[in-house]
């Protein structure tokens, strides 16, 4: 990729990869780490696309993954209890929390439809599932979701 192209992607993008990197990990620095490493794939790869839309369908789908890589890594799950209480501390929202919570095959449907706007339609493109499989995360999403949240009031 030619540098011109490398910056129209990088301003274009970052903003949204970064705030749907957020979502799926625990920490700022995790989702700056995740969309530097999707730039660098796509970088390394120069995968061919169809138009904007494709370019920009593979990059959520790789952050989406990468994120997921990251949340199920060997390390992450060692962390010593005072690392992992201090991760889990914060301010974020009660909501996105339990968005954060739930699995990630609900939690990045819920954020890409609420949060970023997608349609149901758009979801199945980007993650390349049948519209039926999206709705019905989806719905089995905002079951777990409410779970959650009525067990976090209680």
């Amino acid at each position: 990729m030619e540098t011109n192209e490398i910056r129209r992607v990088v301003e274009q993008y970052s903003e949204l990869l970064l705030h749907i990197a957020l979502t799926r990990t625990d920490c700022a620095a995790d989702a700056e780490d995740v969309v530097q490493d999707a730039f660098l794939k796509l970088m390394t790869r120069s995968p061919r696309f169809r138009d904007g839309g494709h370019e920009k369908a593979w990059l959520i789908r790789t952050t989406l993954n990468l994120a997921h890589d990251l949340r199920r890594s060997v390390s992450r799950r060692n962390l010593p209890l005072e690392e992992a209480a201090s991760a889990e501390a914060g301010t974020t929202p009660p909501l996105l929390s339990a968005v954060r919570a739930l699995p990630d095959k609900y939690g990045a449907i819920i954020h890409l439809h609420y949060y970023e706007g997608y349609t149901i339609e758009e979801i199945a493109k980007l993650l390349r599932v049948p519209a039926a499989t999206v709705g019905t995360r989806l719905s089995r999403g905002r079951e777990r979701l409410k779970k959650l949240l009525e067990e976090e009031l209680l």
